[in-house]
């Protein structure tokens, strides 16, 4: 077997589990590109998930597992599936 075969990176399930809108658990998560407690910018197998609301905080965290666990006001969850039309950071955050 093949180095690239055998260590090649197996896609995660994807899954969202919002409850009462103060925790939400992501799974399939590749990134955390950035965050804060008003954003929280995500790679994930299913596309780059934004998260927006207040006093956002990230509890776990596990990129081998492609878990995550956010508490917090909740506002929004949008989905950018063109990486190439997204822009930059802030042009993402801001629109």
């Amino acid at each position: 077997m093949a180095y690239e075969e055998k260590y090649k990176k197996t896609e995660l399930p994807h899954s969202l589990s919002l409850q009462d809108r103060r925790k939400l658990t992501v799974s399939g998560v590749e990134d955390v590109e950035s965050f804060d407690e008003n954003a929280v910018v995500l790679q994930t197998c299913g596309g780059l998930l934004i998260l927006r609301g207040s006093a956002l905080h990230i509890d776990k965290l596990s990129i081998e597992g492609g878990e995550l666990l956010v508490t917090g006001r909740i506002d929004s969850m949008v989905y950018e599936d063109n990486a190439a039309s997204r822009g930059g950071f802030f042009s993402r955050l801001f629109k």
